[in-house]
């Protein structure tokens, strides 16, 4: 996998803030609702499945047009660590509960026993599908794409699938 995941995330969220929100403001500042989000993910690298991860996710209490500033950090049973910050992209569809979620973070990663990713800078983006409950938390599965974006000349690339569980701070 490449940046495909990145340029959807881009395209798509651009365009629904394009028709959206730049009637009001493309990027204006709007109030969201604060969230935290546990993740358990399988971890894919070079086709082979190695491991898995946890990650922890906050989603702050503002969005910039459809846009919510989002932190993660995770960790991999191989004692790998990545902490990124970046932007999420939430969609509902339709009158329905259900809802199309996209993530793009720029991170930092701390190599242990797993796999080389060519450097310490790497970017993560994510496409998943969720369902929002009526108490306010939500369950996603997502696929998640991380690299280097080719900064540095070793690039192999990280995927994982992963099921998450967020919940309404607010």
């Amino acid at each position: 996998m490449d940046g495909t995941l990145a340029m959807i995330f881009a395209i798509v969220g651009l365009s629904d803030m394009v028709l959206n929100d730049c009637p009001t403001g493309c990027l204006a500042e709007r109030p969201a609702d604060r969230r935290l989000s546990f993740q358990a993910s399988g971890v894919q690298f070079q086709d082979d499945w190695i491991g898995s991860e946890l990650v922890l996710g906050y989603e702050y209490d503002r969005r910039f047009g459809p846009f919510q500033p989002l932190a993660s950090v995770s960790f991999t049973e191989e004692g790998d660590v990545w902490i990124g910050a970046g932007v999420k992209w939430r969609y509902a569809l339709g009158q329905s509960d259900f809802f199309v979620d996209g993530s793009f973070q720029p991170g930092l990663w701390a190599r242990n026993d797993g796999p080389d990713l060519g450097g310490v800078l790497q970017f993560r983006s994510a496409l998943g599908l969720g369902y929002a409950f009526t108490d306010q938390s939500a369950v996603v599965v997502s696929f998640d794409h991380r690299s280097n974006g080719d900064t540095q000349s070793v690039n192999p690339g990280l995927e994982t699938l992963s099921i998450q569980y967020s919940l309404t701070l607010d």
